[in-house]
C-alpha cells in the first residue's frame, strides 16, 4: 500500500497525470479500497504476449471482483451504504468488460502500477531520508506480500496433489477389494469336483496375479504421493514459519516498540489493520494446511503402508501446531496500555485485543480475560517460562471482562473501562532501590478453543516496560524491549532524544529542544561548561546520576528539575513556549551575556538554575551604586503557586521598566494578547480588589492617573545596600525581605489577604473608622 499512500501526496502536473489514469476501464475508487491487495500481487510475472497466461490473468479478475464484493459488504451507515452500491457496480462492470479478455485488465493495472511508481520516483528525492524510508516500506511490503502469494500457490498446489491422493487411494481401495473378491472365489474352488476347478481355477490365478502386480505397483506410487506431499507440506511450513518470523517478530515487534516510545512522549505506534490482515492471512494459510495435514494423516489410517510416511505426519502435525500456536499467543496484545504510574483508588482503563479472533472464530465462544497485578519477581519468572504461584502483588477492581467481537472491523478485543487499582503489596526488601522504584506489570490472562475445542490455547500478555506506583517520577528511562531489563546507561544522544520526545508530548507543542537547549541540559547533567555538542556526543549517564544523585550545591536531581519545568511549562506557558517567547534553558551568566549588549529594559526568561519548577525573568538596567554602569537583574523565580494568582503575561504587564523581549521585540506585541481585560468599576459599594506586582526600585508612576491599583511587592530584585532612590518609597525596612534581602512568598501572601479582608468591608465603615 505504500505506493499508493505516496501517489495521493503527489501534487501539480505529477497529480493531474496519476489521476488521469483511472476512468470508467478502471475507476480510482477500485485503487483507493483494494490498494493492498493491488500492491501485493504478482502482475510482471504474467506475460502479456503468451495467450497462455490467459487463466492466471482470468484467476486475478477472479479474485479482484472476490474483494471488492467483500469490501462493499463490510460497509455500514448512511455513508456505507451508497459506497457499498457504488462498490457493487464497480465489480460488475469490471467484470463485463474483462470477462473475456482477463490479459488486458492486468495490462492496464501494469502500466497505473508503473506510472505511479515513476511519478512518485521523480517527485522524491530518492537521497532524502523520508524517501528512502518509503521506498524501504514499499519494498519491505512488497516482500511480505510475495511471500504470501508464493504461500497460496503452495497451499494450492499441495490440495490439489492430496485431492489426487485421495482418488487414487479410493481406487486402489476398490481394487484391493476385487483382489479379496478374487481370493474368495479361489477358495471356494475347494468345494467343488476337480473337473470344474481346473476349468476355473487359471482363470482366477490369472486375474489374481495381474490384480497384485497392480495393487503393488499402486501401493508404491502411492506411498511415493505420499512422500512428496509430505515434502512439500514441509516445504510450505518453512516458508510459513519464516513469514510469521517477519510478521511476528519484525512487524509487531516494532509496532510494540512504537506504543513503548509513544508512551514516553513518542509519536503514535499506527494503527493495527496492516498487522492484523497479514495475521489474519497467516492464520488462513496456517488452519489450511493444519486441515490438509490432518487428512493425509486420515488417509493414512484407512489405508495403511508400511513406510517413513507416519513419522513424518507426526512431525508436520507437531510442527504445524507449533506455528498457530505461537501466532495465537503472540497476537495477544495490549492495544492501549493503561498509565505507568498507577494510583490506587484511581480509574484506569486497558484494551486487550486478539489478531486473528475473527478469522480463527474465537469469537464463537467468547473468552473472558482477567487483569492481574504481578511484582518484578513474578514477571520474570514468567519470561522464563518458569511456574509461579498465582498469587497477586495487589487487588485491582473491576479486572475481568468479555471478549467483544466487532462486526464492522473484524476485531476481537476486551475493553477494561473502570479497572482501578485497590491495594498494593510492596516487598519486605531493603536497598537502594526505593519505594517509587519498585516495580510492577499488569497480567492479562485468557483462555481461547480454537477448531471446535480442537485446539485450546492459554494465553498471557504484560505490559512493554513496567507500572510504578507512587510519585510521577516514572518516567520509563529502561527502552529495552525486555520488561524490567533497565540499562545501567545510556548514551547522552540518546537520552536527548527521548527528553526531546518527552518535552514535546508533555507540553503538547510543536517546538521542541533546539540544539542550544540540549547542551544547556547536557552542561547541567554533568556539571560542564562545554559548549561544542560533539563533546557530549559519546558521553553515557547513569541511572543514578539522572535520577538518584542530586545535582552540585541542588536538593533535587536532574530528572526532578527537568520534570519541573515541563509541569510548569504545560500548566502555566505553553502559549509563551509556542511563541518562541521562552528562551528557557539560558544559565544566569549567559542571561547576562545576551543582555549587556541590548539597550535598557530589555529582558528575556530563563528556568531557574536554584528551583524546581521556577522561571525568572532577567533584564538590563542602570546600576544604582554607581552612575552610569549598567547590570543585569534577577527577579526571584516564579512558581505554579504564583501564577494561581496572576499569570506570566499580566506580570510582565505591571512591570513597567520591562520593555523589550530579548532580542528587540516590544513587549507588548509578543504578550499584550495574554493580558487580563481591566476590572470593571465598583458596584453595590464595593470595591473590588486588583493584585498588581512591583519591583520596588523600578517603580514608576502609573502612566494612567484614573488608575489607583493596589501594589504587592511580589518579588524581589537583587538586594540593594543603599536608600532608594526614587523617592516614591520611604527608605524603611521591608517586612517582605528577609535579612538576606530574599523575598518571602508566604508573608506577601498573608499580606495580600489581610489587604482583600480590608476591602471587602463597606466603603461607609472603613471611612467613619478612620475619622474617628
Amino acid at each position: 500500500m505504500a505506493v499508493w499512500i505516496q501517489a495521493q501526496q503527489l501534487q501539480g502536473d505529477a497529480l493531474h497525470q496519476m489521476q488521469s489514469l483511472y476512468g470508467q476501464h478502471f475507476p480510482i475508487e477500485v485503487r483507493h479500497y483494494l490498494s493492498q491487495w493491488i500492491e501485493g500481487q504478482l502482475w510482471d510475472a504474467i506475460d502479456l504476449e503468451n495467450p497462455q497466461e490467459e487463466l492466471k490473468a482470468k484467476r486475478l479478475l477472479d479474485s479482484l471482483i472476490q474483494e471488492l464484493q467483500k469490501k462493499a459488504e463490510h460497509q455500514v451507515g448512511e455513508d456505507g451504504f451508497l459506497l457499498k452500491i457504488k462498490l457493487g457496480h464497480y465489480a460488475s462492470q469490471l467484470k463485463s468488460t474483462y470477462d473475456r479478455c482477463p490479459l488486458e485488465l492486468v495490462r492496464c493495472i501494469k502500466h497505473i502500477l508503473y506510472t505511479e511508481q515513476r511519478l512518485v520516483r521523480e517527485a522524491t528525492n530518492s537521497s532524502s531520508p523520508v524517501g528512502s524510508l518509503m521506498d524501504s516500506m514499499s519494498q519491505k511490503y512488497h516482500q511480505i506480500n510475495q511471500a504470501f502469494e508464493e504461500l497460496r500457490v503452495l497451499t494450492q498446489d499441495t490440495e490439489n496433489d492430496l485431492r489426487k491422493l485421495q482418488h487414487n487411494q479410493e481406487y486402489f481401495i476398490i481394487q484391493y477389494q476385487e483382489s479379496l473378491r478374487i481370493q474368495a472365489q479361489l477358495s471356494s474352488l475347494a468345494t467343488l469336483p476337480p473337473a470344474d476347478r481346473q476349468l476355473r481355477e487359471p482363470s482366477l490365478l490369472s486375474k489374481r496375479a495381474t490384480v497384485e502386480a497392480w495393487l503393488t505397483r499402486e501401493a508404491n506410487t502411492l506411498q511415493k504421493y505420499r512422500l512428496g506431499l509430505a515434502e512439500k507440506h514441509q516445504k510450505t511450513l518453512a516458508l510459513l514459519r519464516k513469514q510469521q518470523t517477519v510478521i511476528l517478530d519484525d512487524e509487531l515487534i516494532q509496532w510494540k516498540r512504537r506504543q513503548q516510545l509513544a508512551g514516553n512522549g513518542g509519536p503514535p505506534e499506527g494503527g493495527l489493520d496492516i498487522l492484523q490482515s497479514w495475521c489474519e492471512k497467516l492464520a488462513e494459510t496456517i488452519w489450511q494446511n493444519r486441515q490438509q495435514i490432518r487428512r493425509a494423516e486420515h488417509l493414512r489410517q484407512q489405508l495403511p503402508i508400511p513406510g517413513p510416511i507416519e513419522e513424518l505426519l507426526t512431525e508436520l502435525n507437531s510442527t504445524i501446531t507449533d506455528i498457530i500456536s505461537t501466532l495465537v499467543t503472540s497476537t495477544f496484545i495490549i492495544e492501549k496500555q493503561p498509565p505507568q504510574v498507577l494510583k490506587t483508588q484511581t480509574k484506569f482503563a486497558a484494551t486487550v485485543r486478539l489478531l486473528v479472533g475473527g478469522k480463527l472464530n474465537v469469537h464463537m465462544n467468547p473468552p473472558q480475560v482477567k487483569a492481574t497485578i504481578i511484582s518484578e519477581q513474578q514477571a520474570k519468572a514468567l519470561l522464563k517460562n518458569e511456574n509461579t504461584r498465582n498469587d497477586s502483588s495487589g487487588e485491582i477492581l473491576n479486572n475481568n471482562c468479555v471478549m467483544e467481537y466487532h462486526q464492522t472491523t473484524g476485531t476481537l478485543s476486551a475493553h477494561f473501562r473502570n479497572m482501578s487499582l485497590k491495594r498494593i503489596r510492596r516487598s519486605d526488601r531493603r536497598g537502594a532501590e526505593s519505594v517509587t522504584e519498585e516495580k510492577f506489570t499488569i497480567l492479562f490472562e485468557s483462555q481461547f478453543s480454537v477448531g471446535g475445542n480442537e485446539l485450546v490455547f492459554q494465553v498471557k500478555v504484560s505490559l512493554r516496560g513496567h507500572v510504578k506506583t507512587g510519585k510521577p517520577y516514572a518516567w520509563q528511562w529502561d527502552t529495552g524491549r525486555v520488561p524490567f531489563i533497565v540499562p545501567d546507561k545510556v548514551l547522552w544522544p540518546q537520552l536527548c532524544e527521548a527528553l526531546n520526545m518527552k518535552y514535546k508530548a508533555e507540553v503538547q507543542s510543536n517546538r521542541g529542544l533546539s540544539e542550544e537547549n540540549l547542551v544547556f541540559l547536557a552542561q547541567k547533567a554533568f556539571s560542564s561548561s562545554c559548549v561544542n555538542p560533539e563533546d557530549y556526543r559519546n558521553m553515557t549517564m547513569t541511572w543514578s546520576q539522572f535520577n538518584r544523585e542530586s545535582l552540585p550545591g541542588r536538593n533535587f536531581t536532574f530528572w526532578q528539575w527537568f520534570d519541573g519545568v515541563m509541569e510548569l511549562t504545560k500548566k502555566h506557558l505553553k502559549p509563551h513556549w509556542n511563541d518562541g517567547a521562552i528562551l528557557g534553558f539560558v544559565n544566569k551568566q549567559q542571561a547576562q551575556d545576551m543582555l549587556m549588549s541590548k539597550p535598557n529594559g530589555t529582558f528575556l526568561l530563563r528556568f531557574s538554575d536554584s528551583e524546581i519548577g521556577g522561571i525568572t525573568i532577567a533584564w538590563v538596567a542602570e546600576n544604582p551604586n554607581k552612575a552610569g554602569e549598567r547590570m543585569v537583574w534577577n527577579l526571584m523565580p516564579y512558581t505554579t503557586k504564583d501564577f494561581s494568582i496572576r499569570s506570566l503575561a499580566d506580570r510582565i504587564s505591571d512591570l513597567n521598566h520591562l520593555l523589550f523581549l530579548y532580542p528587540d521585540r516590544p513587549k507588548d506585541e509578543v504578550f499584550s494578547k495574554y493580558y487580563t481585560p481591566p476590572l470593571s468599576k465598583a458596584v453595590d459599594g464595593y470595591v473590588k480588589p486588583q493584585i498588581k506586582q512591583v519591583v520596588p526600585e523600578f517603580a514608576t508612576p502609573n502612566p494612567d492617573p484614573a488608575a489607583n491599583p493596589t501594589y504587592m511587592d511580589h518579588a524581589a530584585s537583587p538586594a540593594v545596600n543603599q536608600p532608594h532612590a526614587y523617592g516614591l518609597y520611604p527608605p524603611i525596612g521591608d517586612p517582605m525581605l528577609d535579612a538576606d534581602g530574599d523575598f518571602d512568598l508566604d508573608d506577601t501572601m498573608d499580606v495580600a489577604r489581610h489587604v482583600e479582608e480590608l476591602l471587602r468591608r463597606p466603603m461607609e465603615g472603613q471611612w467613619s473608622g478612620q475619622q474617628s
